[in-house]
């Protein structure tokens, strides 16, 4: 048997002077989501996520509360780990650019595109965006009328010696990769635009900067500099991989981010990764299959702003866990969220519609009726499988139907069709009515096998985004070893799971309490 499959992907690293908020956890339960699909496919998957610390707000903050960057930085880093765990994502590895495996990566990386002649020491005359610690070239500058792009305050005017990384002489090499393999950058919204941009040309871009103590990574043979925050985040996606046994998942086949900092990810990041290439030791730095930029959560019809005040914070999305259940903000975040090229709205009304109607009303009440069904009719026990009609059809048909799913997330609308059409195949043949009928027990038991043999195909089309729910559905059907298989981040076996007559003959569907309850909020009614 050869070796598994590997997939590596990819959150940002997240800014460690911000709270964690819903933005995070939404990139993150994506990541999550993802890295689980690829499991249940039988793939050896890295997921890898962190902190960016090298920041120079961070120094400021820390003052201010009369602490050091390092303890600032430690004691939100923590805050970040935790609440990952608490909303349960599975991350294989959490990066923080203040440890020492990845500040040494850094500085070699530096130092040999400095003997490379691909950074240099200049100067730099232009524009900065404090707030988003990132140097504005005058083009994109006078677009946003000298305000940030991001938060819409004044860019600052800057002249200072700084080293440059040679970003002009890779226009030619950049615009190929994009044209020549279209998924680099998706959506395909974005990725026209990053073709726009570096149709306008392409400057050298500042790597380093000067002030600001000692918080960040020293610049190789110049210890004036510090190392630009973004050129140092960037290579946080190598730096946990530098070592031998991990390099096989190298290069990442997915870089999942939010649109803002595309530029740097679809543009700076291939650039510095194809010069890197040359230097001696970084021959493995292959370029990243696909940079996937996601849009913004607006709040109920706003943009979320801190200036607003009506960022969804954590405390927020506890209670609505507290009330729905921690499956209900996956499958919200996952089937609700704006993966597109259009921004998507949190509203907490919508949040309890999208649970009663796909998760309550559907998925858990179609297991309720079939789990019902046969306790009734069959004593809860599938004596023999059945070939399957049109139930199977659709199963087959929903596997097969469309390939524009870059992200694999559309898993769990084939999953919730297939769930519609079990409680269409039900309403359809009537087991309940049959089963009053006289020589009709064959066919009841042959209806509710369908129903059930097809829930349980759905079902491994919800795991990646509904895991708790779904394995208890495979505990319930006797298939506990599903989960055994994936658990502690094993492998599932999904082409061997998907072929229809998975469920034994003589199995047994254990009754148990409703997956999703329906939800009554006050003043909802019942209508």
């Amino acid at each position: 048997m050869g070796e598994r499959p590997r997939f590596y992907l990819t959150t940002p690293i997240y800014y460690v002077n911000d709270r964690p908020h819903i933005g995070h956890l939404y990139t993150t339960t994506l990541a999550d989501a993802i890295a689980r699909l690829h499991r249940l496919r039988g793939e050896e998957v890295f997921l890898l996520t962190g902190t960016d610390e090298h920041a120079a707000k961070v120094v400021d903050a820390a003052a201010e509360r009369g602490l050091s960057p390092q303890e600032w930085a430690d004691r939100n880093a923590a805050a970040f780990r935790a609440a990952f765990a608490e909303f349960g994502i599975e991350n294989d590895d959490f990066v923080r650019t203040s440890e020492e495996r990845h500040k040494g990566f850094v500085r070699r990386a530096i130092a040999s595109l400095v003997e490379s002649g691909d950074v240099y020491l200049g100067d730099y005359e232009g524009w900065y965006d404090a707030g988003q610690e990132e140097y504005v070239p005058e083009s994109r500058a006078k677009e946003h009328d000298y305000r940030s792009p991001i938060t819409g305050r004044p860019l600052t005017k800057r002249c200072e010696k700084n080293y440059f990384f040679r970003l002009s002489g890779w226009s030619e090499a950049l615009l190929q990769l994009l044209e020549e393999s279209p998924r680099f950058v998706q959506p395909e919204t974005r990725r026209n635009e990053v073709i726009g941009r570096i149709r306008e040309g392409l400057a050298d871009v500042p790597i380093s900067r000067t002030g600001g103590g000692d918080w960040g990574v020293r610049f190789p043979g110049d210890e004036d500099h510090l190392i630009y925050v973004w050129i140092d985040a960037l290579l946080s996606y190598a730096s946990p991989l530098e070592a031998p046994d991990r390099q096989r998942f190298w290069p990442a086949d997915l870089h999942l981010i939010g649109k803002e900092i595309l530029w740097f990810h679809a543009v700076i990041w291939p650039a510095l990764l194809m010069a890197l290439q040359r230097t001696p030791g970084h021959e493995w730095l292959e370029l990243p299959r696909a940079v996937y930029a996601h849009s913004f959560w607006v709040r109920e019809g706003q943009k979320m702003s801190k200036s607003l005040g009506n960022f969804v914070e954590l405390e927020q999305l506890r209670e609505l866990v507290g009330r729905f259940g921690l499956e209900a903000l996956r499958w919200y975040f996952a089937t609700q969220g704006p993966l597109g090229a259009a921004d998507a709205d949190f509203a907490e009304r919508r949040f309890a519609e999208v649970y009663n109607a796909d998760l309550a009303n559907t998925v858990g009440n179609a297991f309720s009726r079939i789990s019902h069904m046969a306790e009734r009719y069959l004593g809860g026990r599938f004596e023999r499988p059945c070939e399957g009609g049109a139930l199977r059809r659709e199963a087959e048909a929903l596997r097969s139907g469309g390939s524009a799913d870059p992200l694999g997330l559309a898993c769990a609308e084939r999953g919730l069709a297939l769930v519609r059409a079990i409680d269409g195949h039900i309403e359809a043949t009537k087991p309940f009515r049959l089963a009053k009928q006289a020589g009709q027990e064959a066919r009841v038991a042959e209806i509710l096998y369908e129903c059930a043999e097809a829930y349980r195909l759905a079902s491994l089309e919800l795991w990646p985004v509904l895991p708790a729910k779904m394995e208890e559905v495979w505990r319930r059907l006797g298939l506990a070893g599903y989960g055994a298989a994936l658990g502690g981040r094993g492998a599932g076996r999904l082409a061997e799971w998907q072929r229809w007559g998975g469920l034994p003959a003589g199995s047994r569907l254990e009754p148990g309490p409703a997956l999703f309850p329906r939800y009554e909020a006050p003043g909802m009614g019942r209508g």
